[in-house]
């Protein structure tokens, strides 16, 4: 008891002593006429901090806090202390223009806490961190499956060391770029802090990491994306670029408060894999015609549809690269730009500054394109302004969040576009999904047996409707696993498709309001397969798997 009242007590003296501090502080503010500020109460802004050396700012008893544009916050304790008007000096010849606050001499020692997650850092010109180039090709050039990821990051948190420990964010995003992963998870348990990678869309477990060692990776993450470290019980997001073999590979973060501890995902953009041909996506032959004689056309809407992570962008993307020529202008609004495309002109939108989709699309058609591309219509503003330039003269791409492209009409007229309109603005629409390729060096023939040879004797007549050269087969194939693979049977991803073109007969259902069904049912004359199709046939030909194609859009027959 004696013990605990004297914890007690010293605590009630620490919070007395501070509060006179802070006292002080405010008496000193108004004898200097300045403003007085209380640190606990604001954000310690890293990027701020970084500006002044940790030994100058002890020195000078400081903190530069905050920082906005050239502008920037400085608490001192007092302006008679030697180092303070060399601080402001040195700042103000860089460009700054230093506000200076008085502060208590509690409040600046605290938020030089800050100093002991920026110290081992690297600032780059622009003054966010940077991953260094030499480190990062060492691991990707070391790591080649995930078991590799795992082997590498125990080694650093077995040897205790800290400067091994702030490399494990570069060993996992290493890891990351090695075996081609889109995102990177992590994820705070009760016992221990998981980390997982999505490779070819489905999560793998890659190591785990104790709640001691997570500390500091979280911190050099918030540091490496530019997030505020003492800022714990809201979400944030970031980005930072790091360069590899002289390709720059974005990763754009996001940290939310969790039970445990901040959860981390980190999106992996990597410019060769959004990179891909309009021929090497997988359409099949008949429906690869019909997408280059849609956006051959002087102008009209085409629409991808399917949930985020389906491929939508990479579609769009390649169908650019194949109009990309001197003789026309193609504008994109995206957000954010994924990949920077030679000879586009590119544009990012930004809500904080109102510049979203439909802003951004108006602004689009002042500068004379001959092709447009809008990241997603979201609402009726930009749905209109969308279909009146596919109706005066532009060829526009887009994207709609729609389970398939039966769906993209219904949403169109939901979200308040006229279906007479549409029937003239629209060419065609997409519906896709990404599933994953066999390995080629592991996968394994099988005889199919029970439900799949239902599955097959029910889909296959409709197919070889369109598709008559596709018969029956023998045999199909499943994953087995090798090194190649990482032990998953599967590498690489392709899409799936499906399509509906804006005909006679989908114009005539439009003047009733049709659901999806009827869409659908009005186009099987345009010899479209549907996305279920699309992946069988991609079955009997050995590149995907009866799993896959379940997982993906399911093997149940559309009602």
């Amino acid at each position: 008891m004696p013990h605990f009242q004297d914890e007690k007590q010293t605590k009630v003296f620490s919070d007395m002593r501070e509060k006179e501090a802070e006292d002080l502080a405010q008496i000193l503010a108004a004898r200097y006429e300045l403003p007085y500020v209380d640190l606990s109460r604001v954000i310690i802004n890293n990027n701020a901090a970084r500006l002044i050396p940790e030994e100058t700012a002890r020195k000078a008893k400081l903190i530069v806090y905050s920082v906005d544009m050239k502008n920037v916050s400085i608490a001192i304790q007092t302006p008679h202390i030697e180092g303070v008007n060399q601080v402001v000096t040195e700042l103000t010849r860089q460009g700054y223009n230093p506000t200076i606050l008085i502060a208590s001499e509690y409040g600046i020692a605290r938020a030089w806490e800050v100093y002991k997650e920026v110290s081992h850092a690297i600032a780059s010109t622009a003054g966010v961190m940077s991953v260094s180039n030499e480190t990062m090709q060492k691991y990707v050039s070391m790591i080649k499956t995930i078991a590799d990821v795992k082997a590498v990051v125990d080694e650093a948190i077995g040897s205790g060391d800290v400067h091994s420990l702030s490399t494990v964010v570069e060993i996992i995003l290493g890891g990351a770029v090695a075996t081609s992963v889109s995102d990177v998870h992590i994820e705070p348990e009760k016992e221990t802090v998981r980390v997982r990678y999505r490779l070819d869309g489905v999560l793998q477990d890659v190591v785990e990491i104790t709640h001691v060692g997570y500390k500091k990776v979280l911190a050099r993450i918030k540091l490496l994306a530019g997030m505020k470290l003492n800022v714990t019980h809201e979400a944030q997001d970031g980005r930072f670029t790091i360069k590899i073999n002289d390709i720059d590979v974005e990763v754009r973060t996001s940290v939310l408060p969790a039970a445990y501890a901040e959860s981390v995902v980190m999106r992996i953009l990597n410019p060769k894999s959004i990179s891909v041909p309009l021929e090497e996506l997988g359409m099949d032959e008949y429906f690869y015609k019909i997408m280059t004689e849609q956006i051959g056309k002087p102008n009209g809407l085409i629409l991808t549809t399917g949930p985020t992570g389906s491929g939508k962008t990479t579609t769009l993307y390649a169908c650019l690269k194949k109009l990309r020529s001197p003789q026309i202008k193609i504008i994109t609004i995206e957000d954010p730009i994924e990949y920077h495309l030679d000879g586009i002109s590119q544009t990012q939108i930004d809500h904080e500054k109102g510049y979203d989709f439909s802003h951004g699309l108006r602004a689009a058609v002042r500068q004379d394109p001959d092709v447009i591309m809008v990241g997603e219509i979201r609402d009726e503003e930009t749905a209109s302004v969308a279909i009146d330039s596919a109706l005066t003269g532009h060829l526009v791409f887009s994207t709609l969040h729609t389970n398939n492209a039966a769906g993209a009409i219904p949403r169109l007229i939901d979200i308040g576009v006229n279906p007479k309109i549409i029937s003239s603005a629209l060419n065609i629409a997409i519906g896709q999904r990404l599933v994953r390729r066999l390995c080629t060096q592991c996968k394994e023939e099988y005889v199919p047996v029970g439900k799949e040879i239902e599955l097959l004797m029910r889909e296959l007549p409709e197919i070889k409707k369109y598709r008559p050269n596709i018969e029956f087969p023998e045999h199909l194939w499943r994953p087995a696993g090798c090194e190649k693979c990482s032990f998953t049977g599967y590498k690489g991803r392709i899409s799936i498709y499906e399509g509906i073109l804006m005909d006679r007969n989908i114009e005539e259902i439009l003047r009733e309001n049709p659901s999806e069904r009827e869409i659908k049912e009005a186009s099987k004359s345009q010899g479209l397969l549907d996305m279920r199709q699309d992946g069988i046939i991609k079955c009997i030909k050995g590149i995907t798997s009866i799993a896959e194609i379940e997982r993906s859009v399911g093997l149940e027959e559309s009602r």
